[in-house]
């Protein structure tokens, strides 16, 4: 792939995204500064690479996606907050891919800003073109005094972060680093690792929920607690379940762990305006026992449990001051797999439009344990599920995956 141009470009609509993170020496935690000149990088480039095998959903190598995707400039003194790369596939497309540095934007507002981008590009020579014209979900609130922090969690996460180290990787140090999480031990370097995306149709995912509800009460653990019976199952927690059930046969030499990221805006006291542009999320252990991951309803109850957590206001942030160095624990563990949740079907991803109509894909480009989450391009309510594996746990996963829903009732 041949770059075509590299330059700056400034985001006058979303303004902290122009300027640059930086941990002054005298700083207790890190700030965004901007300094004139900056902006955001831009690439353009051009790819001779198969358009319609990389946005297709069968399995492909996992390096085929990396160039697609722009470096962000991070060092341990400052950190580009984003960068994005359009690339060109002459006659067949293009692609945007956006890098994201999380100590300013989770993923919610990344998804506003590309469709913030796109919106206007759509509108561009229109009446309705402009900043000005935004729908009000796409007009970004950047007011940090929204966020009310009595326990200083702020301190208590960076003095943990500089304790176990930038990367909390197995071989730990303590320094000050705005370097982004290394994904040397994240994702396999493996010429073997490929991408591949699984499809939930709307009646697949009613019929796992009918599964798990129909022998809700049928199936408890001794000495479980018992979780009462919900009228109605989120399709999130029906996805990750089925799909963490045939993880656990792909991986049963390892005990899975468990974890997925919420939306805290709603769900703060009192609650965050939801066009809050920042990171505004927590991440969130489920509990589970090992064998609960070789049952669909056992792993349904346990997730849903921890989802039903989140409506009780105070309790979003319970356990908060020992989440970062517990998830290190469970990260460098030999024995345990953790596996985490990337994306959301409430993104809403493919209604970004730049004036040509649907995406053709999007995807997160997933690491090896992770779950990438998407709705259905054809927006009859299905999920997208993109999984990275090297090619022989791949080819297990599928078969479980299609035998599994051709098992259902």
């Amino acid at each position: 792939m041949a770059p075509l141009n590299n330059s700056s470009v400034k985001t006058l609509e979303f303004l902290p995204l122009n300027g640059k993170i930086t941990w002054p020496p005298q700083s207790h935690k890190p700030i965004i500064q901007y300094t004139p000149g900056d902006g955001v990088s831009l690439i353009i480039a051009q790819s001779e690479a198969e358009f319609d095998h990389l946005s297709g959903n069968l399995a492909r190598e996992t390096i085929a996606s990396h160039p697609l995707v722009p470096h962000l400039d991070t060092s341990q003194s400052h950190a580009s907050i984003i960068s994005l790369q359009v690339t060109l596939f002459p006659n067949a497309g293009f692609c945007i891919g956006l890098t994201a540095h999380h100590a300013v934007l989770d993923g919610k507002s990344s998804t506003m800003f590309m469709k913030a981008w796109a919106y206007i590009c759509r509108t561009f020579g229109k009446e309705e073109f402009g900043f000005s014209f935004l729908p009000p979900e796409l007009k970004p609130s950047f007011d940090r005094s929204l966020i009310k922090d009595p326990n200083r969690l702020d301190m208590v996460y960076l003095n943990q972060f500089t304790a176990l180290g930038a990367n909390s990787e197995p071989k730990q140090y303590k320094e000050r680093s705005l370097r982004i999480l290394s994904n040397t031990w994240r994702q396999s370097k493996s010429p073997d690792s490929v991408r591949a995306t699984f499809q939930l149709n709307r009646a697949d995912i009613d019929k796992l929920k009918k599964r798990v509800l129909t022998q809700w009460d049928a199936i408890n653990q001794e000495g479980e607690k018992k979780i009462e019976k919900p009228v109605n199952l989120s399709t999130f927690v029906a996805t990750c379940a089925y799909v963490l059930v045939c993880m656990n046969e792909v991986f049963k030499d390892k005990d899975i762990v468990f974890g997925f990221i919420a939306d805290c805006r709603a769900r703060l006291d009192p609650p965050v305006d939801p066009s809050y542009f920042g990171n505004c999320v927590f991440p969130y252990i489920v509990d589970t026992e090992p064998g609960d991951f070789t049952d669909l309803v056992n792993v349904a109850k346990k997730i849903f449990n921890q989802v039903k957590k989140l409506e009780k206001g105070a309790a979003v942030l319970d356990g908060a001051e020992g989440l970062p160095s517990k998830w290190a624990s469970l990260s460098s563990s030999s024995s345990k797999r953790v596996i985490g949740v990337s994306g959301s079907n409430r993104f809403r991803v493919y209604e970004t439009d730049f004036g040509w109509g649907k995406p053709i894909k999007v995807e997160t480009t997933t690491t090896s344990g992770t779950i990438g989450m998407a709705e259905s391009r054809d927006g009859n309510g299905g999920i997208e599920i993109g999984l990275v594996f090297s090619k022989d746990e791949m080819d297990l996963f599928a078969s479980l995956f299609h035998s599994g829903l051709e098992a259902l009732p």
